[in-house]
């Protein structure tokens, strides 16, 4: 035999040579699948070729798994779907591990207008074979020219070649292409979070909280005025009547000299046009005037010496007086009403709580509340809902939040004193953990979307 004869069957049999050392080195199925569709043309020439991978070894469903000159396969892609349905239409759980050329007359009608679209004229099933016939996918291949009995045969010899290097890579129940089941374990595990879920607990929220006084009376300023003088310290005992802060009486006691003065002069020039009456009719015309304007200046001297009398403020009961600091008032201007201090019984107590508005939850009378003092955070103190404010009122800078009082369980005065802060839990209905994981989620969502 001549060389010339030998020479195109040396380089396919060189081709086929390459081709299955490229699958034996392959370290990947996913590098192996694309060898294959794409690196088979080097010994066979076709346009288009389509790996697919089966999805169980008795039934022999196909899964599209890679293709040529294409990355990334979408599951719902029309090709993908048209090319899957194809291959379950024309093969059975037989005849799928056999080769066979298929054209356009052996596709169903029903998907005849997909093959003009999406398929060429010829093309060739090869099935993906073990040993020991055990089916694991097949290679569909396309061209516009037919095949030839010769390139069947090589076909033939790669599939097998395939389908054992596949093999090799990964065992073979990886080999299959199953879509994910939910076992049992997850089954277990999807009831005991349903379990859960659904079962209830009580809703709480967390807000600030201060311990103040009940029934306390506010010390206030009864007029514009500057602080002069504080008589006793913050947390003193004071009893009813004694004076706890004077006002500067500067103005007030030169207003009350400048009235006086005032008054005197005009009872004098009252009395002097009095004696004259009796011989000028002149001067007894004036005199109802000028004896008005005496009541008028007496009145005034009468109201500056009210004032006068003001600026020793007293207190209104007995009981612990309760303010910041002196040196935060004594100096500082203050108006009419303004809150300065304010008389305490400290065997009276309550708790305010600010709860946020967007913490709110429902609350009833006499719900209750555990409190996490700072000062000993590892021993909450227990107290009952007495009322909650409708309206939300500004806490803090840009908070804006509802106050809650509460009453204590019990009272122990050596740890319950006025002023102590902390965190309360407030507690309200029963509700799922689903719920109460999830309800600022669903909130933020429904205001979100209005849904």
């Amino acid at each position: 035999m001549s060389t010339e004869s030998q020479g195109p069957d040396i380089a396919a049999v060189s081709k086929l040579l390459q081709l299955e050392s490229m699958a034996r080195a392959a370290t990947s199925v996913d590098a192996l699948r694309f060898m294959i569709v794409n690196e088979t043309r080097r010994l066979l020439p076709y346009r288009q070729a389509y790996l697919f991978s089966s999805m169980h070894p008795i039934k022999r469903d196909c899964k599209l798994v890679c293709a040529s000159s294409v990355s990334v396969i979408e599951d719902h892609a029309p090709f993908a779907t048209w090319l899957e349905k194809t291959v379950a239409a024309i093969f059975d759980s037989e005849s799928i591990a056999t080769q066979r050329v298929i054209d356009e007359a052996q596709c169903p009608e029903k998907l005849k207008e997909g093959w003009q679209e999406f398929s060429l004229p010829f093309a060739l099933w090869t099935p993906l074979k073990l040993p020991d016939g055990t089916f694991i996918g097949g290679l569909w291949v396309t061209r516009e020219t037919p095949w030839q009995d010769n390139e069947l045969a090589l076909f033939k010899r790669l599939g097998e070649t395939y389908a054992h290097a596949l093999v090799a890579i990964a065992s073979r129940k990886k080999i299959y292409h199953r879509p994910k089941k939910v076992t049992f374990a997850v089954w277990i595990i999807m009831l005991f979070l349903l379990a859960v879920f659904i079962k209830p607990m009580r809703l709480s929220a967390l807000a600030p909280a201060e311990i103040v006084a009940k029934d306390a009376v506010i010390v206030s300023s009864p007029m514009d005025g500057v602080i002069a003088e504080i008589d006793f310290p913050p947390n003193t005992h004071v009893s009813k009547g004694e004076t706890v802060f004077l006002l500067e009486d500067t103005n007030l006691r030169n207003e009350y000299n400048i009235v006086e003065k005032t008054l005197a002069v005009a009872e004098a020039e009252y009395r002097k046009a009095s004696q004259d009456s009796f011989r000028d009719s002149k001067s007894k015309s004036q005199v109802a005037l000028l004896k008005s304007q005496v009541a008028l200046h007496r009145s005034k001297l009468e109201f500056a010496a009210e004032l006068l009398d003001n600026i020793h403020v007293d207190a209104a009961k007995e009981g612990l007086l309760i303010y910041t600091n002196k040196s935060d008032w004594i100096g500082k201007p203050v108006q009419v009403g303004e809150r300065v201090m304010e008389i305490a019984d400290p065997d009276k107590i309550q708790l305010k709580v600010n709860l946020s508005v967007d913490d709110a939850i429902v609350l009833i009378e006499g719900a209750d509340i555990d409190v996490f003092l700072d000062t000993d955070p590892l021993n909450p103190v227990t107290a009952k809902l007495v009322s909650a404010s409708y309206m939300a009122e500004k806490y803090n800078q840009d908070t804006l939040a509802y106050r809650l009082y509460a009453e204590f369980d019990e009272i122990d005065n050596k740890k319950l004193r006025i002023g102590s802060q902390g965190t309360a839990k407030i507690y309200g209905e029963r509700v799922s953990i689903f719920f109460y994981l999830f309800r600022r989620p669903i909130s933020y969502v429904r205001q979100l979307f209005g849904v």
